[in-house]
């Protein structure tokens, strides 16, 4: 089992960070999704031990968090968020000492660093000071830092955070070099394309609860069919005049997504546009997105919460 959650709680004063979430799972790749404050990172920092559980226990590959944190620790890569270098240490000074962090021996943890850095598109630079880098190279030399002993398991929060197109291209392919290294991935990331191309499985959560849990194929495959629609200056319009009909329609960026059912079909859509006068511009099925999915599974975890 990768790692098996059974009632964890995590308080910070009176914040609720984890509500009481019980799961187990045991993919090659898990997605953590969730909007700001869902309570990601918290999830991650307590499977690491840096932040101790207020209720509960968990698991961490059959290790106990936080009983066996040096054993877990010496198991496990942490690429964080935020920037966690040392600006004077050049890149080389940085990815060994993190490896000594996680029990190597000084000798191996260089020779160790000399590699990853390769791996990583770094070896020109692993000379140079961390404060000169790029946003690009400080992520790589995050990576460099959390694979750098060797992981059974690596935690990614926001990998791709600030980087333009390429370079975001450029980490997720490092990351699938990662995993077919017989790795664990658990992303955790607001980008949900990223999860799409890396992850097998999704975890979902909402203000410190679970909201779901379980492969992509079965998150994407929801017995549901939609349709995007564009309008020619008229898109809340349709929006309301469907919603009096009973149709399940949101605006996303510029378009409608209309969720089609045997009492609510694509022709009356049509029928309905026609008879308010409303041009059509884009009119056409859309499979089920992770996108669309998490948004609705969001909002019917906000419809639980609130109650009548």
């Amino acid at each position: 089992m990768l790692f098996r959650l059974e009632n964890i709680q995590k308080y910070y004063g009176r914040l609720a960070a984890l509500k009481g979430i019980t799961l187990e799972m045991d993919d090659d790749a898990i997605g953590l999704l969730g909007p700001n404050g869902a309570g990601k990172s918290t999830l991650i920092k307590v499977l690491l031990g840096l932040q101790p559980l207020d209720g509960g226990h968990a698991e961490l590959l059959g290790m106990r968090v936080p009983d066996e944190a040096r054993e877990i620790r010496r198991a496990t890569g942490y690429m964080p968020e935020s920037d966690c270098y040392l600006p004077y240490m050049t890149a080389i000074e940085y990815v060994a000492f993190n490896g000594q962090l996680c029990g190597m021996p000084r000798s191996a943890a260089f020779r160790r660093a000399h590699e990853v850095l390769y791996f990583v598109g770094l070896e020109e630079a692993r000379y140079r000071k961390l404060d000169g880098f790029s946003t690009g190279m400080k992520q790589r030399a995050k990576l460099a830092q959390a694979i750098v002993h060797g992981p059974r398991v690596l935690f990614l929060d926001e990998p791709t955070n600030g980087l333009d197109p390429q370079g975001r291209d450029d980490m997720l392919g490092l990351i699938e070099d990662v995993r077919a290294r017989d790795v664990h991935i658990i992303l955790s990331t607001h980008l949900l394309p990223d999860v799409e191309r890396i992850c097998d499985s999704v975890i979902m959560l909402n203000q410190g609860e679970l909201v779901h849990s379980g492969s992509l194929t079965e998150l994407q495959d929801r017995d549901e069919e939609f349709l995007e629609v564009r309008t020619h200056l008229a898109d809340q319009k349709l929006q309301n005049c469907l919603r009096k009909r009973g149709f399940d329609a949101e605006i996303v960026d510029d378009r409608l997504k209309i969720r089609i059912t045997p009492d609510h079909t694509a022709d009356e859509v049509l029928a309905i546009a026609v008879d308010e006068k409303i041009q059509i511009r884009h009119f056409l099925p859309e499979r089920l997105t992770l996108e669309t999915a998490f948004l609705r599974l969001l909002d019917e975890a906000d419809d639980t919460t609130v109650g009548p």
